[in-house]
């Protein structure tokens, strides 16, 4: 199903880049209800997953059309399909012509200061309810809303890779960070670490299939810990779904049932932002990881993560213990192939 009626189904060729510098290559574009799956045209593979809400035009009226999945500079899209290109277009259409328009502001504005004085507490009252529920609800609650998460992305990525030796390792290397309760590995679609609520970390299958040591995985996870009350991963969630979730869950203790619903194809889509630099090497010194292997991960040529590098707290000297043992590491690189 896609996200309009009169298409059951909708794919076309595109070109895709996953940075600015990066080379474009050919991929193939689906249409889907919520989101734009970018898969890669021999293998089937998907690459990205795009939310139609989210996505912007960077070339208004040209053709071939160029779109992004945000304003942020990063990957870029090039379709020239027209077909595909009036589908986007009328989502948005959509989307705008329901957004409110600025003269009904206006006249409720005349409406005098107490009217005004109203405005604003409706203006922080949602934020406050939302904070809130966010700081209220208990570890188990957390979990609970966690697992749901993990399900909502299993249906963009696959089931979480399982193995009995791999999964021992994943337990072993969530104690040894001391950070996240659990981590799991997803089969397609996630690039880097997710922090999910209920100290859940999922990892894209890429970070212990494609590197030689486990550093770069942990560097990963260490990465996607919340720096403060705002990075809280219920929170963040809370404010996706909108006050009425809020509302739900600090009046019932559960979210309503659709409020989920495309959550994943949000987590997939979203870059989260880098901690500063301070802040990792902190976080890498207390868990014991060198800082290395993670940041030529990010940058093989080590230019923009070289103070990563020079101030690595392990830099020539072996770390306190080794992140995992070469027979759990070597387990975990083949978790997804079970």
């Amino acid at each position: 199903m896609t996200a309009l009626s009169e298409y059951q189904r909708l794919e076309c060729p595109g070109l895709w880049r996953d940075a600015p510098t990066a080379q474009r290559r050919e991929v193939i574009v689906s249409f889907g209800d919520a989101t734009l799956v970018i898969s890669d045209d021999k293998s089937a593979r998907a690459l990205a997953h795009w939310s139609l809400p989210a996505m912007i035009r960077r070339n208004p009226g040209k053709r071939p059309a160029i779109y992004a999945p945000s304003e942020e500079p990063g990957e870029e899209l090039e379709l020239s399909d027209d077909t595909m290109i009036a589908a986007i277009e009328k989502v948005h259409a959509i989307i705008e012509s329901r957004r409110p328009h600025p003269g009904r502001l206006r006249g409720a504005l005349l409406g005098g200061f107490g009217l005004l004085v109203a405005g604003l507490a409706l203006f922080w009252l949602p934020g406050a309810m939302t904070r809130h529920a966010a700081s209220v609800a208990p570890l188990a609650k957390r979990a609970e809303i966690g697992q749901q998460v993990l399900a909502e992305l299993a249906t963009l990525t696959g089931a979480p890779c399982a193995s009995p030796a791999g999964t021992a390792a994943l337990e072993s290397l969530a104690t040894r960070l001391a950070g996240p309760d659990r981590i799991v590995v997803l089969p397609n679609a996630l690039t880097g670490a997710r922090r999910l609520p209920g100290r859940i970390t999922v990892i894209g299958r890429a970070l212990v299939e494609d590197h030689d040591t486990p550093e770069v995985a942990a560097g990963h996870v260490i990465a996607a810990e919340p720096e403060g009350p705002e990075e809280d991963p219920l929170l963040k969630l809370l404010h996706w779904a909108g006050v009425g979730a809020s509302f739900r869950l600090l009046t019932t203790g559960d979210l309503p049932a659709d409020a989920l619903r495309g959550y994943g194809a949000h987590l997939l889509a979203e870059r989260p932002t880098r901690p500063g630099d301070d802040t990792l090497l902190a976080a890498f010194a207390a868990a014991g990881v060198s800082a290395t292997p993670y940041a030529y991960a990010l940058d093989p040529s080590g230019e923009s993560v070289l103070a990563l590098i020079e101030a690595d707290p392990f830099k020539g000297a072996p770390a306190p213990q080794p992140v995992l043992e070469d027979a759990q590491w070597i387990a975990l690189q083949a978790i997804c192939e079970g």
